[in-house]
């Protein structure tokens, strides 16, 4: 009789231990859930609905127009994996990345470690020099740089030919031999302020202590780089290479406003090849299939994932290395 007594009260006593521990956690955290409630209200409906409904329509020939009717199953993935065009647009983006990425990060670390010395007068003018093109739309970049080659381009391949650089007449965009390496130039020097900004504020993390105490103990700047700086850039630099990763495998505006993914599809990215065969189907087929296209960013978005899963797991261990070696 006793322990029936005790348990209800024991239960009571428990179920009033988790309300106060949820009231407490919503005194100090419910402000930050409502100041996210703006966001999720444009994320869900514009984000988070179309992908979940992409993958319902890459089971469908369709359109666009009306609602899917024609269920195909998987056959649109099978004719995916079967185009040479989409191999070829992801050799493209791959490429793009491949090259893009290790330059800009390099040239990026160094014009970090220039401006951050406290002794360059100027610095800040030069920082939002270097972020400048950053905020400038990429389709805006494009269509200048366009503009641009259409009225030098000419005149710098006639320079380049004089030189003996070149053997013959370059046409900038319209060479399948030259139109991607134009573009990743353009992308270089458009992306470069982000990843320049990122170093900045890892360098500036860094404690100015440890540079004190290398100096004491005879370092020369080299051995302060690579015994101070890079084992305290590793956990930020990893993340700056995976977004710079990722944000080159999504390039988009630069292809579409300055070749199309000319010519001859040779600056076809998956980006353009996504939007030609969901929005221009006259260059590929009678009408357009946004099952298909939404097949094809299916097989992207797969790997985006995976890189992004790929860089929790290598920023989650290189944190418990450093909690290993601090211990």
């Amino acid at each position: 009789m006793a322990e029936s007594v005790v348990l209800p009260h024991r239960a009571r006593r428990a179920g009033s231990v988790r309300e106060s521990r949820v009231i407490r956690f919503l005194q100090r955290h419910g402000w930050s859930y409502l100041f996210l409630l703006p966001m999720l209200a444009l994320v869900v409906p514009f984000v988070i609905y179309p992908l979940v409904a992409s993958i319902e329509i890459t089971l469908f020939n369709w359109d666009g127009i009306g609602h899917p009717t024609q269920y195909v199953g998987l056959q649109n993935f099978v004719r995916v994996a079967h185009d040479p065009l989409f191999w070829n647009a992801f050799k493209h983006t791959f490429l793009y990345a491949g090259v893009l990425v290790p330059i800009q990060l390099t040239l990026a670390l160094i014009l970090a470690l220039v401006l951050n010395n406290p002794r360059l007068r100027g610095a800040t003018v030069y920082r939002a020099i270097y972020f400048s093109p950053v905020v400038t739309s990429a389709a805006l970049v494009g269509i200048v740089v366009s503009l641009l080659l259409t009225s030098l381009g000419q005149p710098l391949s006639d320079t380049l030919l004089k030189l003996g650089i070149v053997g013959q007449p370059i046409d900038w965009l319209g060479s399948p031999t030259f139109a991607l390496p134009t573009i990743i130039v353009v992308g270089i020097w458009h992306t470069l302020g982000y990843n320049l900004v990122y170093f900045l504020a890892g360098l500036q993390s860094i404690p100015k202590e440890l540079y004190e105490a290398a100096a004491v103990d005879g370092a020369n700047a080299w051995h302060r780089f690579w015994d101070v700086t890079v084992p305290m850039l590793r956990e930020v630099g990893a993340v700056i290479l995976f977004l710079a990763i990722l944000g080159s495998l999504q390039v988009f505006d630069l292809v579409l406003v300055m070749t199309g993914g000319g010519p001859y599809y040779a600056s076809e990215v998956v980006s353009t090849y996504i939007y030609h065969f969901a929005f221009t189907p006259a260059a590929v087929q009678a009408q357009a299939n946004v099952g298909y296209a939404s097949a094809a960013a299916f097989f992207m978005g797969v790997l985006v994932m995976g890189l992004t899963v790929a860089q929790l797991l290598a920023v989650g261990l290189m944190r418990r290395r450093r909690a290993d070696f601090a211990s």
